[in-house]
């Protein structure tokens, strides 16, 4: 029996990329939906599916987690898994479709609710904005602040894994991209741009076409304007995902016995003895080498 995987929002349920993949679970909002239904449809998932995980990003409205968080407490399960993540709205909405992949697969729930951190670390999101003055997620420098005042002006912001900012234009600075192959996903925006398909597909390493996606509507709030183009950058195969996350050492957790990966526990959130996630650490960095370097 798969892990059920829930989203708080229907931009974060990407369409699936085979007919194997599992669907995910779109939750109602707190302002749509009563405490009492909310309750009722988790018990259902969990009687379906026996766990469930739940991608709640971190740019969420608090009133969405106190939702998530009141219908565990009242269920009094820990069969439910609370997911946060920082990556912007369409590199979450990639994340998700990554984990019901991996749903599919012989994973018990623990591991994949732990795996979450470590596929985030493998996808490279951001996105092609107008201007940068009311961008508060990434490091902004003074510079750039000023810049995006100057009529035609436009930025390409990597928001992770690693945040940077350059100005598009002759003689730019790079992007700082994956050191293997990636599909790419755009959403658009306001913004008319054809650079993440005549730039970015160039310089990094992204094979097949380039797929295109609604934008999600949380993608204005969070990038501070709504003229932008967001893309993320993802390893799209299953088996590729399957390796990465199989590689990683497995643990139990000490509180809730939840198997799980890395240095903290997907279920109860209970981090993981420092030497123990010290040697998680380093088989992560040991795969990503071996990535890195394959083909």
């Amino acid at each position: 029996m798969p892990t059920a995987i829930a989203v708080t929002s229907a931009d974060l349920a990407l369409p699936p990329t085979d007919p194997g993949t599992p669907h995910a679970t779109v939750l109602p909002p707190p302002g749509t939906q009563s405490l009492d239904a909310s309750i009722a449809d988790m018990q259902q998932l969990l009687a379906r599916y026996g766990h469930v995980v739940v991608v709640c990003p971190a740019s969420a409205p608090t009133a969405v987690e106190n939702r998530l968080r009141a219908v565990r407490a009242l269920l009094e399960s820990d069969r439910i898994a609370l997911v946060r993540t920082d990556l912007p709205p369409l590199g979450a909405a990639v994340l998700v479709r990554q984990l019901c992949q991996l749903a599919g697969c012989d994973f018990s729930p623990g591991v994949l609710a732990s795996a979450a951190r470590l596929l985030a670390h493998y996808i490279y999101a951001g996105a092609v904005l107008g201007s940068v003055s009311r961008l508060d997620r990434v490091p902004v420098g003074l510079g750039s602040h000023l810049k995006s005042w100057l009529p035609g002006a436009h930025f390409a912001v990597l928001a992770g894994p690693t945040p940077q900012v350059v100005r598009i234009g002759n003689g730019e600075e790079p992007l700082a991209g994956p050191e293997f192959t990636t599909e790419l996903l755009l959403a658009r925006g306001q913004l008319q741009t054809d650079w993440p398909t005549s730039t970015l597909v160039p310089r990094w390493r992204i094979q097949g076409a380039v797929q295109e996606t609604p934008l999600p509507e949380a993608s204005a709030g969070w990038w501070g304007t709504g003229k932008l183009v967001e893309f993320a950058a993802y390893l799209p195969d299953l088996p590729v995902l399957y390796q990465l996350v199989s590689s990683v050492r497995r643990e139990n957790c000490r509180w809730c016995a939840m198997e799980l990966i890395g240095d903290r526990c997907g279920f109860c959130a209970a981090p993981v003895p420092a030497q123990q996630a010290q040697q998680a650490q380093q088989a992560q960095q040991a795969h990503a080498v071996a990535l890195d370097a394959a083909p």
